[in-house]
């Protein structure tokens, strides 16, 4: 039993890693800040909640200590960080930042443009 137990946090951390090392090199490689944003909220996500169950099974498994505010931890990271990371991009945009030059489409703009003529704003 401990060698899959073993086995197991040391998949759920590696995992972690490989996808924090992902998130570091989309923010490094990405051009502009939504791409960036969306590097930063979606993997780095998924990258610290695998190794928070990594954590939680090592306590749990090897150390015999069921800790339920790490997985309470795990359920908030899992809500708030694409959330976080969908409402600063969006209000980025609104703030007036451009999207790189070779963006194809672009979802936003005319539903931002929508709402300022309902709304009679410049």
């Amino acid at each position: 039993m401990t060698i899959l137990a073993n086995i197991l946090i040391v998949f759920f951390i590696s995992v972690g890693v490989l996808f924090i090392v992902v998130t570091a090199i989309g923010l490094i490689r990405f051009p502009d800040l939504y791409t960036r944003a969306h590097a930063a909220s979606k993997s780095a996500t998924l990258g610290v909640m695998c190794i928070l169950i990594g954590v939680f099974l090592y306590f749990w498994l090897i150390e015999g200590h069921f800790n339920p505010r790490i997985l309470l931890g795990v359920l908030f990271l899992f809500i708030t960080g694409p959330v976080g990371g969908h409402i600063m991009s969006r209000s980025s945009y609104i703030a007036g930042i451009k999207p790189w030059k070779g963006t194809v489409k672009d979802d936003l703009g005319p539903e931002i443009e929508r709402m300022k003529k309902e709304q009679g704003i410049k």
